[in-house]
């Protein structure tokens, strides 16, 4: 059940009305309905609701590039399932996939039980693959050239070798990719959406965004406020921080998910560590990473780095399902193994870059080594356990891109009709908690915070709390009231 929490969130006054680098919202083109034919390689999940629809895949060709509309084109991959009850459907609700990278299409495919069937009763469930991303114009790059991207820069001869592999790798990926490679940023992607709604014959659009998939939402709403019905943000992206708060809000989120499993681990019988002092477990794997002596006991013999230590730690704190995994991972680490160098991959000559689209959407420029170091100096005071979060692999792999970025950070400038749902975690590992307050400070009176007190990356599927009240949200534009909470979900019930 709802309840309000004491210290609500504080909300900003009206903000400016024109976005910095925005082009006004214009009248989207016209498309055709979409061709809906089942899809061919629909396979139906072992855990499919008996009632639900078959998936329908079309496509819609859209611009490469919105500034010129009868230029260059594409063409964008969808699927849908149709309402359960079509005497009750109330439209299309549009779920925009995280990552970057992931396919709504495969979601689709695979079965939108990830939905209610309250919500699958009353709408088409209909999902795409991003611009850029599966089906829809992927881009491509030389495996090669991927392989080569360091984890962590060590000094300004391999910061300059970094500099200098990013530019033959862009190069590499727009002459494999097309021209599509330079428009895979997110405003791009939000005119798309615009695209999407026009042909499911929609007069506004009802949204659910994931992870990355809520920056789509954020955007589209900044560029057509007035085309929002409802628009759920579900572990929501703060795209206002520049290169250091980036990483710090990262480095403090990363690190409160270590501390939460590492409180569960001491209190629950499920955890393989249990009565164990897991930080001295910690610190003695992380000093076998950094002499190159720990392997994975998932794949025998191949050397962890630090870096992928903490990569692959984190990944786990995704969801509280896989702690106790996690905890039999790290304890099978202690045994010693044979060490050996991970063998060069033998498969294709080329391999998707979904990341492409961060580097246009992200400003973060590094002077040098020693400004670099200096970033990996602080997070680490900010992070201490888990030293290496995620987040420092985009200084690499962005490591000179061409400025200005196509869609550079900036406060949200929304002035939609009905507030957008912000459905946050106060654990969070990857959308901190941080980031959906400022998003909420950003959208002031045109937003509404709803906190899940748990863990986890998202809530939706988590909370039946949260899902009850994302639902009347989307069902009825029921809105939360300011401040509302949901209560945890403990790991071990």
């Amino acid at each position: 059940m709802l309840r309000v929490r004491k210290s609500a969130v504080a909300w900003a006054v009206a903000l400016a009305l024109a976005a910095a680098g925005l082009t006004p919202a214009s009248p989207a083109v016209a498309h055709p309905t979409i061709d809906w034919r089942p899809c061919a390689e629909e396979t139906p999940a072992q855990d499919a609701p008996v009632e639900e629809t078959r998936a329908e895949c079309g496509s819609l060709s859209l611009p490469v590039d919105w500034s010129r509309p009868r230029g260059e084109r594409f063409n964008l991959a969808l699927a849908r399932r149709v309402a359960t009850d079509p005497s009750a459907r109330q439209g299309s609700l549009v779920f925009g996939p995280g990552g970057p990278g992931d396919s709504g299409v495969d979601r689709m495919v695979n079965g939108s039980s990830r939905f209610s069937a309250d919500l699958r009763r009353r709408f088409d469930i209909v999902s795409f693959d991003p611009r850029g991303t599966g089906g829809s114009n992927p881009v491509v790059c030389s495996r090669a050239l991927l392989a080569q991207q360091p984890q962590l820069i060590t000094d300004q001869a391999q910061f300059d070798a970094t500099l200098a592999g990013n530019e033959l790798l862009r190069a590499d990926c727009r002459e494999r990719t097309g021209p599509l490679y330079d428009h895979v940023d997110t405003i791009s992607a939000a005119r798309d959406l615009d695209a999407i709604r026009a042909a499911l014959g929609e007069r506004q659009l009802t949204f659910h965004g994931s992870s990355y998939g809520t920056l789509l939402g954020e955007q589209y709403a900044e560029l057509f406020p007035h085309r929002v019905r409802a628009l759920v943000l579900e572990a929501a992206v703060d795209h206002s921080v520049d290169t250091r708060a980036f990483l710090d809000t990262q480095a403090v989120t990363s690190e409160d998910a270590f501390d939460e499993f590492v409180a569960w681990c001491d209190r629950s019988a499920a955890c393989a560590l249990h009565g164990r002092d897991f930080r001295a477990l910690w610190e003695g794997l992380r000093t076998r990473a950094e002499a190159g002596t720990l392997t994975d006991p998932k794949r025998p013999g191949v050397v962890l780095t630090p870096f992928e230590l903490s990569r692959l730690t984190h990944r786990e704190f995704y969801d509280t399902w896989r702690w106790p995994g996690l905890a039999e991972w790290l304890g099978a680490m202690e045994a010693p193994t044979t060490v050996r160098s991970a063998l060069p991959s033998t498969g294709d000559a080329v391999a998707p870059y979904p990341f492409a689209v961060f580097c246009q959407d992200w400003s973060l420029p590094v002077r040098d080594y020693r400004e670099y170091d200096g970033h990996l100096r602080r997070v680490a005071r900010l992070a201490p356990d888990l030293r290496y979060p995620t987040a420092v692999f985009a200084l690499a792999t962005c490591l000179g891109a061409p400025t200005p970025v196509a869609n550079p950070q900036h406060r949200l400038r929304v002035r939609t009709d009905v507030p957008l749902l912000i459905a946050a975690t106060v654990h969070d590992p990857a959308s901190g908690y941080n980031w959906a307050t400022n998003v909420a400070r950003q959208l002031g009176r045109h937003g509404v915070l709803l906190t899940y007190e748990g863990w986890g990356h998202g809530s939706y599927t988590t909370s039946p709390c949260v899902k009850r009240a994302v639902d009347a949200y989307l069902i009825d534009q029921k809105v939360p009231a300011r401040g509302a909470t949901c209560p945890a979900v403990d790991p071990d019930v």
